[in-house]
């Protein structure tokens, strides 16, 4: 890499059933290994999200009473505090950006609910939110007995998606000046399947099954193309981030259980490689030109691996923090 890039790595805090500092902001060397520049204090931030031109980051608290952060960032890394809402919901997860800037969309995975919030033209947080409640529900007694939004995606038709682990389907919301329920309803998938994760390249959509271990593939119409297991392994397996590479031939899925990251082939699931991920409990990953970043939450610990043709390689060790839940590495502004 010919320069340095700031990653945020957000996570569990004490407060929020971990022991992380916060939002910790770190700063890319050239050979890959990752160097702490600042802290950030924030309860239960175990996801965040970047304004697609501002300078301005989005933090969820991941409490009984959640909430939404904005933070200005700056180049020596700190974070400086904007404005803090109600996420809208119990527990936030996970939250996005629409590629405009204009809206805010957090799921809640405590109650299922989709909290909605407009962006002024600085990145604030305005105007009332707007709270869609999920229904629902699936075979898992345990894990399904009411929705669980899970993420909240912004599709290349401007369209919002919202995986629901609870209620085994993909929530659909039209965006343009106001946000609304689609007209079609969600997208149903295979009971017990537990839709965790979303990505969208080509007209397609892979979406990551956290309960039946599975990744699926769908067309523009949402017709299933295509189901294989995760991982090979013989072990439990609960998917938990997937992603396209940029060049969109390689689906990335990251296995909790068995620790490692299986590379499927985007056009037909087919099976090229898994690696191990270089750390426990694989939470989340970024990929970063060519290195995947890997987010070890119960090692507490960030694997940093090579890829050669896209495919990871041995990994290592790049950085040591207590609870990490997801690693952001956004272009520079």
């Amino acid at each position: 890499m010919a320069t340095t890039r700031l990653i945020y790595i957000g996570g569990y805090t004490p407060d929020s059933g971990g022991a992380g500092p916060g939002i910790t902001t770190v700063r890319m060397e050239h050979d890959g290994r990752l160097t702490a520049v600042a802290e950030t204090a924030a309860s239960g931030p175990s996801f965040v999200a970047a304004h697609p031109t501002l300078p301005v980051l989005y933090a969820v608290g991941e409490t009984g009473e959640g909430t939404v952060t904005a933070f200005t960032r700056h180049p020596d890394g700190r974070l400086t505090e904007i404005g803090r809402r109600p996420s809208g919901g119990d527990s936030p997860c996970h939250v996005a950006v629409d590629p405009h800037g204009s809206w805010l969309a957090v799921a809640n995975y405590g109650d299922g609910v989709l909290g909605v919030q407009r962006l002024d033209e600085f990145g604030r947080m305005a105007g009332p939110l707007k709270s869609f409640p999920g229904d629902g529900s699936g075979p898992d007694a345990g894990r399904q007995a009411g929705p669980h939004a899970h993420q909240a995606v912004f599709g290349p038709d401007g369209a919002l998606y919202v995986p629901d682990l609870g209620a085994d389907e993909v929530r659909r919301y039209l965006v343009d000046d106001n946000v609304r329920p689609h007209p079609d309803g969600p997208v149903h998938v295979a009971p017990g399947t537990g839709p965790r994760h979303l990505a969208h390249s080509a007209g397609r959509w892979y979406l990551a099954g956290e309960l039946d271990g599975t990744v699926s593939m769908y067309d523009r119409q949402w017709r299933e193309a295509a189901r294989v297991p995760a991982s090979r392994s013989p072990e439990p397996n609960a998917p938990s981030h997937i992603e396209v590479s940029p060049d969109g031939r390689l689906v990335y899925v990251a296995n909790r259980g068995p620790d490692t990251v299986t590379v499927l082939d985007a056009g037909d699931l087919s099976h090229i490689d898994e690696v191990p991920s270089g750390c426990a409990w694989p939470r989340h990953f970024a990929l970063v030109g060519d290195r995947l970043y890997v987010v070890g939450q119960n090692s507490g610990d960030i694997a940093m691996l090579p890829t050669k043709s896209g495919i990871p390689q041995s990994a290592a060790t790049a950085f040591t923090v207590a609870t990490p839940s997801c690693i952001l590495a956004p272009a520079d502004l």
